[in-house]
């Protein structure tokens, strides 16, 4: 597969970012006996993938924006900013689960125009620019294509302690376990939206989300085909922090599922 220069730039800083995660991921387990070791190390891991992303993406296209999970919003010009996760699932990093991801986006007058997702431990690259299609390395993606919602597998997120409206979540994990094959949680919402472009998934909702948690995998859902929209059903996922994907028939119907349990 033939990449634009935009995309091999992309790869490029994810893949020497995946570099130095997979070297600390490495050496996470040996810390779990220590006291203080594991929650500092990782810590650092995150913000060493941030640097690399950063100066690989800036050394390639000076002068674009970013908006980082760790640094935030460094300014650039006012057409292009990268949007970058430098580990998304520093849970299961910690833990030793090797279910996490890098996730770069490309926001170009406001509208997503690349992402790349990379999970580092497999070694699976999903790559996707607005008009190109998404892709698994060199396989072309699609999403699923069953419709009806009781042979389908959903992912989702659930909010974390002290964060979003549990009670909420938990009637929709009840609607929703209540009508398909089974809801996964996996720890990595850029993971999941990757595997939904991949037909993984049939579909995903999540909410109480950063931008960087799912910038990427909006332009994969849409290049593979699929449908992805906000819980209000608008163009507005990264302001409103919340998304539901799937192709257009399990879309509408776990929309219709989620409204229903009071979502």
């Amino acid at each position: 597969m033939a990449r634009s220069a935009l995309l091999n730039v992309m790869v490029q800083a994810v893949m020497k970012a995946g570099r130095k995660l997979t070297r600390d991921f490495g050496e996470v387990e040996h810390l779990q006996v220590s006291r203080k070791g594991p929650a500092d190390f990782v810590s650092a891991a995150d913000r060493k993938s941030e640097e690399v992303l950063f100066n690989e993406l800036q050394k390639a296209r000076p002068g674009y924006g970013f908006l980082m999970e760790e640094s935030g919003v460094t300014e650039g010009d006012s057409e292009n900013r990268w949007i970058v996760d430098p580990l998304d699932g520093t849970t299961n990093f910690l833990h030793g689960l090797p279910i996490f991801s890098i996730s770069v986006a490309l926001e170009r007058q406001g509208t997503l125009v690349a992402g790349v997702i990379y999970n580092p431990i497999t070694d699976e690259l999903f790559t996707a620019e607005r008009g190109s299609g998404a892709f698994l390395n060199d396989r072309r993606l699609r999403v699923a294509t069953r419709h009806d919602l009781t042979d389908c597998i959903i992912g989702t997120g659930m909010p974390r302690f002290g964060y979003g409206d549990h009670g909420r979540f938990l009637k929709e994990l009840a609607a929703v376990m209540g009508e398909t094959a089974g809801v996964r949680r996996c720890g990595s919402a850029a993971l999941d939206l990757a595997w939904t472009a991949a037909g993984r998934f049939d579909g995903f909702w999540e909410r109480a989300l950063s931008p960087w948690d799912i910038a990427a995998g909006i332009v994969l859902i849409r290049e593979a085909g699929g449908f992805v929209t906000d819980l209000d059903d608008r163009d507005r996922m990264l302001e409103a922090g919340n998304i539901c994907a799937g192709n257009e028939d399990i879309h509408r119907r776990l929309m219709a599922l989620l409204k229903k349990a009071g979502g």
